[in-house]
């Protein structure tokens, strides 16, 4: 079959390598659309990180580059044993549509048997840490992963499930447990900074504020914030206390990952705010320690996604809670373009993208 692989930095090569074969109690998913995260592009720019070499095969797969890249991914079942059932219990089907929970963990350490598995020590994701990924023609994977998608879920818009739960994570590591009375600043409109907003409007939360500078992404956000703040143009800390009658917000969602944007964040909340930080730093940062302890600021952070998170995130995606996520996917591409088109768009674009999905189906985008 054709799969995208990952060799090195800046390389990676459309081959034709060996059909999954499923092991006892794995079923077969024929892939229809799978992202690419910004974890695959920091990759594709500095790699190899997250993905394991020879020198450090991922401890859970035994397997080091090349690898087959994508780790948001659905697909129709082709191959079921018989009894398998769902990460929901329900029978699984071929040909039913399901997305995947892409997350390898040992499932055995204090983390995951303390519903963090998000945290395992030997966390890893298909696609990343081997296990097969989604820019493949076929995935393997063990039922308990498959989350069913019912006849009315298009399955070239479920592939933003995954990034949508890393979006439904960072709410749950708030601590906030009833959005509708707090005030809240997400800092950068990105991907991750989209997520978040889809998730409090799911959420019900309604005074939304967002910092981002760049004008394509400020209007990508414009119907899921109360307000967009340009922090070139204004000074944040100051509009978001205008706008919360000089308190500041309850809650800040760090997406950018750069020094400007956490201390526009932390002078912006109130005296004993939350910060999350949902952003990867490409550079540790420095806590502007003044603000956090004369304001008795809590920082959390926020990583990946849980089992709940991931089941929360399909309920909502099915009953139709994120409406006009789909307009987070700036392109759709075939497998093969996936370099040129894809990683080199977002290297040279990436302002001008949120997210790019790819098929290996060639059938999908002429009917798309």
């Amino acid at each position: 079959m054709r799969a995208a692989r990952f060799y090195a930095a800046g390389d990676i090569r459309i081959e034709d390598i060996p059909e999954p074969v499923p092991k006892d109690g794995e079923v077969l998913i024929d892939v229809e659309w799978g992202g690419i995260c910004g974890t695959d592009l920091h990759e594709y720019l500095i790699g190899p990180f997250m993905i394991p070499t020879n020198e450090r095969p991922h401890p859970l797969t035994g397997e080091s580059a090349p690898i087959t890249l994508c780790h948001e991914f659905c697909g129709r079942l082709s191959k079921v044993p018989a009894g398998a059932k769902s990460a929901d219990g329900q029978e699984l089907k071929e040909g039913m549509a399901v997305m995947v929970d892409p997350r390898l963990n040992c499932r055995t350490c204090f983390s995951c048997t303390d519903h963090a598995s998000n945290i395992c020590a030997r966390m890893g994701f298909r696609g990343l840490s081997g296990g097969g990924g989604g820019f493949a023609e076929m995935v393997a994977v063990p039922p308990h992963v498959c989350y069913p998608l019912p006849d009315g879920v298009e399955l070239a818009d479920a592939a933003l499930i995954e990034p949508l739960a890393v979006g439904r994570h960072a709410l749950t590591a708030s601590g906030v447990t009833d959005w509708s009375k707090l005030s809240v600043l997400v800092v950068g409109g990105g991907p991750v900074g989209l997520s978040v907003l889809f998730n409090l409007r799911a959420a019900g939360a309604h005074d939304v504020f967002l910092s981002e500078p760049t004008a394509k992404r400020q209007d990508q956000c414009q119907k899921l914030s109360s307000r967009v703040l340009d922090p070139t143009q204004v000074k944040v800390p100051d509009e978001c206390r205008k706008l919360t009658k000089d308190e500041g917000v309850d809650v800040v969602f760090d997406c950018a990952g750069i020094t400007p944007g956490m201390h526009d964040g932390s002078a912006a909340l109130r005296p004993k705010g939350t910060y999350v930080n949902v952003a990867g730093w490409e550079t540790p940062f420095v806590l502007p320690l003044g603000v956090f302890m004369f304001n008795e600021l809590t920082l959390k952070m926020s990583l990946g996604y849980n089992e709940k998170d991931f089941g929360d995130t399909v309920r909502d995606f099915i009953a139709g809670k994120f409406e006009g996520a789909e307009q987070m996917v700036t392109a759709r591409i075939a497998l093969e373009d996936v370099q040129e088109k894809g990683f080199e768009q977002l290297v040279k674009h990436r302002d001008e993208h949120v997210k790019i999905l790819a098929t290996p189906k060639r059938e999908l985008l002429a009917s798309g």
